[in-house]
Parts: structure tokens; sequence; C-alpha cells
């Protein structure tokens, strides 16, 4: 097994412990699961990426004992705009030279763009479908904007430890 499965699968399993043994707050969901999904190789084509998505999210509900499917649900559009995203931050010379995404190489505050907004992709999905009606607009904009700077903040440091640091950076 590859070293990049294995921080993911081990990433993936703090995530539901996350869930399972740290609420903080009902205006908080601390969630790096878009970041994973972000720095999963990008030979993986959108339809890989998003079977990978939807199981892991399929898994994390069952571990937490959630809503089945919600987790899925918010987390297969990230996979889907995930290539999207990186063309938009990254350009596509990444895709034209078969490359990885790399801290060193491109740069953190094009990672924190691609995060900010795989993050805002989710958390709006889980939080309207996880409402369902029941929360008021402020309720789930101030939960929305928590979620998003704490989200985000996590996610790049997840998305450090997840990605192969080479220590080159292109000249």
């Amino acid at each position: 097994m590859k070293l990049s499965a294995i921080k993911f699968i081990l990433l993936f399993l703090a995530q539901v412990a996350v869930w399972n043994y740290f609420n903080f707050t009902q205006y908080l969901l601390l969630v790096y699961l878009p970041a994973l999904i972000l720095c999963l190789p990008l030979r993986y084509g959108t339809v890989r990426t998003m079977v990978v998505a939807f199981l892991s999210g399929l898994v994390a509900d069952f571990l937490v004992t959630g809503q089945l499917g919600l987790t899925s649900l918010a987390l297969v559009p990230v996979a889907l705009m995930r290539q999207s995203v990186v063309r938009l931050a990254f350009g596509s010379e990444l895709f034209a030279r078969g490359e990885d995404l790399s801290f060193h190489r491109q740069g953190w505050p094009k990672f924190l763009l691609c995060i900010v907004i795989l993050t805002a992709i989710y958390l709006i999905i889980h939080i309207w479908v996880d409402g369902a009606g029941m929360y008021s607009l402020g309720f789930g904009a101030l939960k929305f904007g928590i979620s998003l700077l704490a989200s985000s903040a996590v996610s790049m440091a997840i998305a450090y430890l997840m990605l192969e640091q080479t220590g080159e950076r292109w000249r």
C-alpha cells in the first residue's frame, strides 16, 4: 500500500474521531474531508474521485452514526468540482505535465483558494440538507462562516501533511 493511501486512511479515521468525540459547539462543523479529496493524485479521473468521495462519505456516516448518505451527498460534488477548481487556481500546466499538487511548487495562497472553495461547497450542501428547513437563515449563515474559517485552517495543515514535499520550486 502506498504511503499516500495510508495517510488518507489515517487522516480519514482522525476525521471520524473528531466528529465522534469532539463536539465543540452547534455552530462549528469541523471538516477536512474536502482537503483529503483535493489531495488525491490528479491522475485519478473525476469518476474515480467521485467513487472515493462517495465511499468515504458512506463509511464516515456509518462510523459516526449520522444520517447515512449525508456526508456522501456533500462530498461527491466536491469531487466533481475538484479538477475545475485546480484548473482555476493552478492553471492547466499541472494536467499537461502530469504532475501532482505540491505546496512547494504551487504555494500556499493557491492551496488556500482551492481549500476555501471546496470546503464552502461541502458546507453549503451539508448545512442546507442537515437543517432541512429547521434552521433559520442567520443560524445557517453563522454556522457556515465559523465552520469555513476553522475548517479551512485545519484543512491547510492536513493538505500539507497529505502532499509529498520535495523541497523544489520551479525556476
